[in-house]
């Protein structure tokens, strides 16, 4: 699964689920590969331009997660952390979960 299916598709499983929009964007430049997850910017709280606890407590529930960092959901380039992101994102339990490949 390439990195902007993936987008599409935890963008759309998110948006079905909750009933409201979340960023999910791809990275740039060296981080190209990576997705990140996050409450729009119009829902983000100042000074840090972080998450609230309840789009935190709210996202965290939505991937199955135990918690949300404030500055969301940081998906590493591969194509094993994408496949769980999208179970994640649609309800179901993760059909692979990612392995780091970093030290």
């Amino acid at each position: 699964m390439d990195r902007n299916e993936a987008i599409r598709e935890i963008k759309a499983a998110l948006k079905r689920r909750s009933g409201r929009a979340w960023s999910v964007t791809g990275g740039r430049g060296t981080a190209w590969g990576w997705i990140t997850i996050h409450a729009l910017p119009s829902r983000r709280v100042e000074p840090c331009d972080y998450m609230s606890d309840q789009d935190r407590t709210e996202l965290a529930k939505l991937l199955a997660l135990d918690r949300v960092d404030q500055q969301g959901v940081s998906i590493a380039a591969a194509d094993d952390f994408r496949r769980e992101y999208v179970d994640r994102a649609n309800g179901r339990p993760p059909s692979v979960i990612g392995k780091p490949y970093w030290d």
